[in-house]
């Protein structure tokens, strides 16, 4: 299917001459040929020891090297008068496709009733031949034969001589539009005020239009009708996706078609910045685009205030074209690697930075990602892994745009793909170690546990241990954050499963998850406390559960400041920085420490002052279970120090 049929669909008729004049010239070649093997197969018929004509060249050249026009000569056979013709319907049909092309420039002007009806005629008399196999010699003569009536002799017409009259006519209306270019667009008819907005048009192609490489496309046709201006573009290679342009005055309109209605959405939000509304799309169906299925087809209008704003509205609108083109096989490829609406977010951020996503293609697309992620060892990624999964959706982003750039910058300045690998593997490794997932969720766990000592450490500070309510609230708080640290032990002990380097950080955060467990518990506790259990607590007592409370808290502090520096170290890390991490880790021990004589210190006071046998059980159990959590935050210290030294190579 043509591409000018595509803007036929929308009406813009008269932008179209030129390319159809050129179609039709072509349909005069087939016509001619199929006459000639219609001619061949004619006399091979009536004389078989006759070898038929090899009319493979010139069928080559007419661009018909079909197998059944080359194989009618030698298959057809004589029947009385008449000629055997198994291949007659097809040849009719090839016919009558190719006439109609050859007619429809002139159809469209203002060609003579003669030619009119001589058209329809055949037109009608071809499509009688499709359930025929016999070729009469009345019909071989009304198809083939080229004598033209003398003066006095009655007319006797063929399909061959109005092939021929055809023929003439368009020669005259090829001469007649007289194209010109202007930067690249083949224009006509054109008025002087139409010269600069085509050139505004072109100014945007060129500025982005390097980025389709050797892909085909952004050819652009421009002419007058009537009030108007119309450009079209081709945008690529398939035939319902046209882009017509109509200006009149300071008002652009623009008709858009695409079979993908998630890239017609795309190209929606790109013209947004130039002020584009839209009519609600319509699904359309033309006999004879895209397979006959159904398509997108919108309008976009721009108004502008004066010249120089339509002017670049247009070289706005004609710079995001090239991004059009195979971005929806560039959206499959990036699914690889993250989700729908990320990979379209990617394509977007390219098409604003002007970077595109052929280069990218070109370079080896996903292919090229898989060697990356592959060569960064089976540590970081495994069988079915995503870029998303690993890195994060924002990080994952971000190092997909990042190789699209290189991609770009690489290939317009012609250098091989291989240098675009390396530096995408380099990148990924970059990438990872600056991400480090892991150290993201032991800093998120670490977090929910510190703030679960704080809640502790306020309530005995307070007195919540009397106040029913907010020991409640507490709890329930408490159970919300120590769900929410369990969810994250399940991410790594998931990851762990998959990914051999997980597993070390699961076991850790599985040690500092028995810490958000036991605050979770200190929580439930002051609140069975509160319902009137907390006899015997007097300023004494309060005071040693408040001071362990403090020094878990100050636990926990230390390590989120000991995760944090851990993310960052490597065998190249200063000494400062390893001390910082080891002066925070011997931190947590002395409050381990501290914990211990703390809760020796509130169980004489407790055995001193309580007497009632459940505030006694409540009040130890509340004790005891501050200074396990403290004992397992010295264990997940002890694990995070001997993780970062295997990661920096520095032996404990």
């Amino acid at each position: 299917m043509e591409k000018s049929d595509a803007v036929a669909s929308l009406g813009q008729h008269s932008l179209l001459l030129p390319a159809w004049v050129k179609t039709a010239l072509l349909a005069n070649d087939r016509l001619k040929l199929c006459l000639t093997v219609l001619q061949a197969a004619a006399d091979h018929a009536m004389a078989p020891a006759k070898t038929p004509p090899d009319l493979r060249s010139e069928m080559a050249a007419a661009g018909l090297d079909a197998a059944w026009l080359r194989d009618m000569p030698a298959q057809a056979s004589r029947d009385g008068e008449d000629v055997l013709l198994p291949q007659l319907p097809q040849l009719a049909t090839q016919l009558a496709q190719d006439l109609s092309l050859m007619a429809r420039p002139l159809l469209q002007t203002e060609t003579d009733k003669s030619t009119r009806e001589r058209v329809a005629f055949w037109a009608a008399k071809l499509d009688g031949l499709h359930d025929e196999d016999l070729l009469s010699p009345v019909l071989l003569r009304a198809l083939s034969h080229g004598h033209r009536a003398k003066h006095g002799e009655p007319a006797d017409d063929s399909l061959h001589l109005l092939v021929m009259d055809l023929h003439k006519q368009l020669n005259h209306l090829a001469a007649s539009l007289a194209s010109e270019l202007i930067d690249g667009a083949h224009v006509w008819q054109l008025q002087d005020d139409d010269r600069p907005r085509v050139a505004a048009f072109m100014r945007g192609l060129r500025r982005t239009s390097a980025l389709k490489f050797e892909h085909p496309g952004l050819d652009t046709a421009a002419t007058r009708d009537g009030e108007r201006l119309l450009i079209q573009n081709d945008i690529g290679t398939n035939d319902a996706h046209v882009l017509v342009l109509q200006v009149q005055g300071l008002t652009i309109s623009l008709t858009y078609s695409d079979l993908h209605s998630s890239r017609f959405e795309f190209f929606q939000a790109q013209l947004a910045a130039y002020g584009a509304q839209w009519s609600s799309p319509e699904a359309r169906v033309s006999a004879g685009l895209n397979r006959g299925e159904a398509y997108q087809l919108g309008t976009a209008r721009f108004e502008a205030t004066d010249e120089a704003q339509l002017q670049g509205m247009l070289e706005g609108i004609a710079s995001r074209i090239v991004f059009l083109i195979d971005w929806n096989r560039a959206r499959k490829r990036l699914l690889n690697f993250v989700g729908k609406r990320e990979a379209i977010a990617v394509l977007a951020e390219a098409a604003k930075a002007e970077i595109g996503h052929m280069a990218w293609l070109k370079a080896g697309a996903e292919r090229m990602l898989f060697e990356a992620m592959q060569a960064v060892g089976a540590d970081a990624f495994r069988i079915g892994d995503r870029l998303d999964e690993v890195l994060g959706e924002a990080g994952a982003q971000a190092f997909l745009l990042e190789v699209l750039r290189l991609s770009s910058t690489a290939m317009l300045a012609q250098q091989p793909a291989a240098l675009v690998a390396d530096e995408t593997r380099l990148l990924l490794a970059r990438q990872l170690q600056r991400r480090a997932p892991e150290f993201d969720l032991l800093a998120e766990h670490a977090a929910y546990c510190q703030t679960l000592a704080e809640g502790i450490s306020q309530a005995l500070a307070h007195g919540w241990e009397q106040d029913k309510e907010a020991s409640a609230k507490l709890a329930q708080r408490a159970k919300a954050w120590e769900r929410q640290a369990d969810h994250l032990v399940m991410q790594a002990r998931e990851r762990a499963r998959r990914q051999p380097r997980w597993a070390q950080f699961a076991r850790l955060l599985e040690t500092a998850d028995d810490a958000a467990d036991a605050l979770e518990e200190c929580a439930f506790l002051l609140g069975l406390i509160a319902e009137h259990h907390h006899q015997g607590w007097n300023k004494e007592l309060r005071g040693l559960l408040a001071q362990l409370a403090q020094a878990v808290l100050h636990a926990t502090q230390e390590q989120v400041r000991a995760v944090a520096v851990a993310r960052g170290l490597n065998g190249a890390s200063e000494a400062a920085e390893h001390d910082d991490f080891v002066a925070s880790t011997w931190q947590v021990l002395r409050a381990e420490r501290q914990c211990d004589e703390l809760l020796r210190a509130a169980k004489r006071c407790m055995a001193a002052e309580v007497s009632n046998a459940a505030a006694l059980m409540l009040v130890n159990d509340l004790a005891n279970q501050l200074e396990f959590a403290s004992d397992r935050l010295l264990n997940a210290a002890y694990a995070l120090r001997e993780l970062v030294f295997s990661k920096t190579e520095v032996g404990a």
